[in-house]
């Protein structure tokens, strides 16, 4: 038996036993990795540099990116370390570290995702008040709002989940540390205490599901009365994506804080942490350039410069 005043490190979940798949492992999430990085850099870079698309609706796209990219960085590296290094243990600070900002940066990009689909809301059922509705203070502040909301929320669920007693071993079952399961070694009642702030967070999270779902069928109404074909293409073709990252988003992550503890399993936890916490930020950028030929075109152009400067 120990208590956390005794736990210096805690050991996470090993994604294979033998050597041979521990470094297939690796180099897997490398490629995940990597593939993130340079594309949602890629696209704040894009973003950044064309003033063409210095409008709110990529405004709030080169926010997603920053999110996804600093998301992805708080589990996958570690991941990779210890498959590399054949090492299951992560520090109790770097826990809590890690605890703090996957809250921090998923609890915001989740809130981003519903300031999305508000913009997406304006530009189609109210195009004549769009500049006055998402003018750029309003932007920022949305975005503000989005970052902020996730710090505490992040704030306030480290605090509560490493304020527990753990007299459980330090044996978490997951690939980084994730509540759910550091929850499972508490030895004390007040576990019950952060379910309540997890349950308080999830039927706020369900609200803003609802309101984007609600922000959708409006979209879709007014897409269906937009007279000419290429119109009603382009007006889905900037809703699609944005739907499809929602909707992978939350399902998957309510599954895993939702779920009673003894209908847990090791191999389909894991496959359902990958799915919420590593998937979106490696396909949002794909998801939303492929359908998007504002993008396509900036890319043609940064290209197109950086070839002649070269020249």
């Amino acid at each position: 038996m120990s208590n956390s005043s005794s736990i210096t490190e805690f050991l996470l979940l090993a994604f294979a036993d033998t050597r041979e798949l521990q470094l297939l492992h690796f180099w897997l999430f490398l490629g995940i990795y990597l593939a993130a990085l340079l594309s949602n850099g890629l696209i704040s870079t894009i973003i950044a540099c064309d003033h063409r698309l210095h409008t709110p609706m990529y405004f709030f796209l080169l926010s997603l990116a920053l999110l996804d990219m600093a998301s992805i960085s708080t589990t996958v590296p570690k991941a990779m370390a210890n498959s590399l290094w054949d090492t299951r243990s992560i520090s109790y600070l770097e826990c809590a570290a890690q605890v703090f900002c996957f809250f921090f940066f998923m609890s915001a990009e989740y809130a981003l995702l519903t300031v999305m689909a508000y913009d997406r809301y304006v530009a189609i059922c109210k195009p004549l008040h769009y500049g006055t509705l998402l003018g750029s203070r309003a932007c920022v502040h949305m975005a503000a709002a989005a970052w902020g909301s996730g710090f505490l929320n992040a704030l306030m669920h480290t605090a509560d989940t490493f304020s527990l007693p753990l007299c459980h071993g330090n044996a978490v079952d997951q690939f980084f540390c994730e509540v759910p399961q550091i929850l499972k070694l508490s030895c004390s009642h007040a576990y019950l205490r952060e379910v309540g702030l997890i349950v308080v967070t999830v039927c706020l999270d369900l609200g803003c599901f609802v309101f984007i779902v609600l922000s959708y069928v409006q979209i879709f109404r007014a897409v269906l009365r937009i007279p000419s074909e290429q119109g009603r293409h382009k007006a889905f073709s900037m809703c699609f994506p944005h739907l499809t990252i929602v909707l992978l988003f939350v399902s998957t992550a309510l599954v895993v804080y939702l779920k009673p503890p003894s209908f847990s399993s090791q191999t389909p936890d894991l496959v359902m942490a990958v799915l919420y916490s590593v998937v979106p930020s490696a396909v949002n950028p794909i998801i939303y350039s492929m359908r998007n030929q504002n993008l396509k075109d900036a890319l043609k152009k940064l290209i197109f410069s950086a070839v002649s400067q070269q020249h």
